[in-house]
């Protein structure tokens, strides 16, 4: 199936592929602008071109005939689209004014009472009398269909028809009065808890209580359906749509052609200071195409998949199932929140339509579009985030690869200024790029990839880890402990960000919480972190701090004690991704040891570690359940500067983009030897060039009992513990005169 269309821009035999040397021409003739401008300005004068005007526009802009025929084919189906489009808009206006009309009329009668019989009187007005409400309804009905059949046009099949209207049917609009009058009947109310051991994840978030109407379930749909048709010609059109970045390689969004192509009446966000971030990367990944639309489309997993980019994230509700029992035609409404692991960079905050479609044996296109709400405006967030159509095409490859191409497109408002540290980071487009999305799906799909493994590797396990289930025991005990990490930099409501005041000449922040996880130790945590600026390049950075051997340079709490590793396990093919357990010398706590996992890749790295007592490191190396191992875990992340100069060193080191097949592969040889593998898996944009962004983070049980405050002892000793461990790093960096 061809879905890319040929309106403005496109190629000029775009549809009609009779052959492979038809497949081989198409990408050599693309129109010129100037091609375009005079097809256009024939277009307004005259839409179906006879033969002769045909071979006079052949010879003046040098098309072949056929070229020319079929540009004024997909130009009027273009045309004809937009007209349905409008027509569709205007409809349902229509319809829904007459909808709203007659539950108005349906409420006034419903609270008119006759004194006589108690029941409701026969009205002198005629307009009132059942028959002609059922004959409202019958019109009603009518139009409904009309509209359901334009809008199934757009999302390729039909929408399910309306059941027969209810006595009263109460809109998320009607939610605030109806919760007062005790008399309507509200709507089912969203069960807001999260599967059992992840209730603690997302207290206090501003999920409206919702009754989504058929109607609404509709427009949902249309716009959804408009959202798939946009990303599959973001996915399929190269030049001018998209172009590289002079300045890094990147792909990026010609404004100018997308809007001519996809021409809106005006901004989502409607204000001078929008921002539009837009980019799009593709590359190998190792898990079959099923397997990642699974994932997608399921939003415990879609955190699980991307602890460092998103928060948190919960299906408010499925619109729509998908066909047998298959993703393909699920549409579901969502809410997530998406990180940078820092406390100086507020999370970005989204309502959107989640919709999957598969376009052919094979191959699924998932699409994200932001859907309003109208509880939306509870946010308090800094930063007002639209997202446009944006998502990925998944293609199976062979042996349980597949190709995965992202497209990510925001309109962004800052309320209130970018951290001076992450302005060229965030303005990049790097800090939510479709790169780091890709860059860290090859990388987790590398880790589940070695979680599956059965086989035993002595090198791999260093002969401590009995067992492929200790193995994978212990896989999933870090992986938890890497994501409440990244949940800690991002406090859910209710446990905002405080800046601390202290003697450093850099910001501490710090937050309490309450923990009653059993994954977590009881009592109230005091989290503190900052961020920090160094001339050194993130993989130095990132090599500094995995090492044991280099750890007794700026390990406060081990009091400088070496350490030794007493078991290893590879997770990827770069030997940076790996799960560490650490044993500290000459320390009175023979009994405590260290569980550390590092992660890199081309958007990034962290280094995550906390302590575990042996008696707990013991049950998750025989293979028995890790959940109810209580975890506290600090660490550090390193990201790329993302400062111009520095990225153009970075491409000049040879850094290309995204890793594609090479990291497939060299997962593929990890996986067969147990060993560490290649770094080559890892470059593009963390190469060897330009400065790092340093975020430390220590988390502390400061008290057991649940009423504590953040004490000013407590301040004055995580104040201490980072301001120490930020001087310990610059001096073995050699940057002790560098400010933050």
């Amino acid at each position: 199936m061809d879905y890319a269309s040929g309106g403005g821009g496109s190629g000029g035999d775009h549809h009609h592929h009779h052959d492979a040397s038809d497949r081989r021409k198409k990408r050599y003739h693309r129109h010129t602008a100037h091609q375009i401008q005079r097809l256009e300005s024939m277009f307004k004068e005259c839409p179906h071109p006879d033969e002769k005007t045909r071979l006079q526009l052949s010879r003046e802009l040098g098309l072949a005939p056929r070229q020319i025929k079929f540009w004024f084919q997909n130009r009027r189906t273009q045309m004809k689209a937009q007209h349905e489009r409008a027509d569709n808009c205007a409809l349902r206006a229509e319809n829904d004014k007459i909808r709203c009309e007659n539950i108005a009329i349906r409420e006034a009668l419903k609270n008119v009472i006759c004194p006589s019989c108690g029941g409701p009187p026969v009205g002198e007005d005629s307009y009132f009398d059942e028959q002609k409400l059922q004959m409202e309804n019958a019109q009603l009905k009518e139009e409904l269909d009309r509209v359901s059949s334009i809008a199934a046009k757009y999302i390729g099949r039909p929408i399910s028809q309306l059941p027969p209207v209810q006595p009263i049917h109460i809109s998320s609009l009607d939610l605030s009065m109806s919760s007062f009058g005790g008399g309507g009947m509200v709507g089912p109310s969203l069960d807001l808890d999260l599967l059992p051991g992840s209730s603690s994840t997302m207290p206090g978030l501003p999920f409206p209580a919702m009754s989504i109407s058929d109607m609404d379930k509709s427009l949902m749909a249309d716009i959804a359906g408009n959202a798939m048709d946009e990303l599959i010609r973001l996915l399929q059109t190269n030049e001018p749509l998209w172009m590289k970045s002079p300045v890094d390689g990147r792909e990026v969004l010609n404004l100018e052609s997308y809007e001519r192509i996809f021409p809106r009446a005006n901004t989502h966000l409607r204000s001078p200071n929008i921002r539009i971030e837009a980019s799009r990367d593709s590359g190998v990944v190792i898990m079959n195409g099923l397997a990642l639309v699974d994932m997608f489309m399921d939003a415990n997993k879609w955190v699980e998949l991307f602890p460092t980019i998103v928060s948190r994230a919960r299906t408010l509700e499925v619109i729509s199932s998908g066909i047998l029992g298959s993703q393909s035609g699920t549409l579901q409404l969502m809410y997530e929140e998406l990180q940078v692991l820092s406390p100086f960079v507020p999370p970005r905050q989204l309502y959107f339509l989640r919709f999957c479609q598969q376009i052919e044996q094979g191959s699924w296109a998932i699409v994200d579009v932001s859907y309003d709400i109208p509880q939306e405006n509870q946010f308090a967030s800094p930063c007002k985030t639209h997202r446009l159509p944006s998502g990925c095409l998944i293609q199976d490859m062979p042996n349980g690869y597949s190709k995965v191409t992202w497209v990510e497109h925001l309109e962004i408002e800052e309320k209130a200024p970018v951290h001076r540290l992450f302005g060229d980071l965030i303005h990049s487009g790097l800090a939510f790029g479709a790169e780091r999305w890709l860059a860290t799906l090859q990388r987790m799909c590398e880790r589940f990839a070695c979680l599956m493994v059965t086989g035993n590797s002595t090198r791999d396990l260093g002969g401590v880890i009995p067992s492929a289930e200790g193995k994978r025991s212990m896989m999933k005990l870090a992986q938890r402990m890497v994501s409440s990490f990244c949940q800690s930099i991002n406090p859910s409501n209710g446990h905002q960000w405080t800046t601390l005041s202290g003697l450093n000449e850099f910001e501490v922040r710090a937050t309490l919480h309450k923990s009653t996880d059993p994954g977590q130790p009881n009592g109230v945590v005091l989290s503190a972190a900052t961020t920090i600026w160094l001339p050194i390049p993130p993989q130095n950075v990132f090599n500094f701090f995995r090492d044991e051997r280099t750890r007794h340079q700026w390990d406060v709490l081990s009091n400088q004690a070496p350490v030794q590793e007493v078991a290893h396990i590879a997770n990827g093919s770069h030997p940076g991704n790996c799960i560490s357990v650490l044993r500290a010398f000459n320390t009175n706590q023979n009994n405590m040891l260290i569980l550390q996992e590092s992660c890199i890749d081309a958007s990034g790295s962290l280094v995550v570690f906390g302590p575990v007592d042996l008696p707990a490191i013991n049950i998750a190396m025989s293979g028995e359940d890790p959940s109810y191992i209580p975890l506290l875990p600090s660490g550090f992340t390193i990201t790329p500067d993302g400062r111009p100069g520095n990225q153009q060193q970075i491409q000049a080191a040879g850094g290309d983009g995204a890793s594609t097949s090479s990291n497939a592969a060299a997962a593929a040889a990890v996986m067969g030897s147990g060993g560490g593998g290649s770094s080559s898996g890892v470059g593009g944009r963390s190469g060897g060039a330009g400065g790092s962004l340093i975020t430390v983070v220590f988390q502390i049980l400061v008290s057991s009992l649940p009423s504590a405050k953040m004490s000013p002892e407590s301040v004055n000793t995580v104040n201490n513990l980072i301001g120490t461990t930020v001087h310990q790093i610059k001096a073995a960096l050699n940057c002790s005169t560098t400010t933050s």
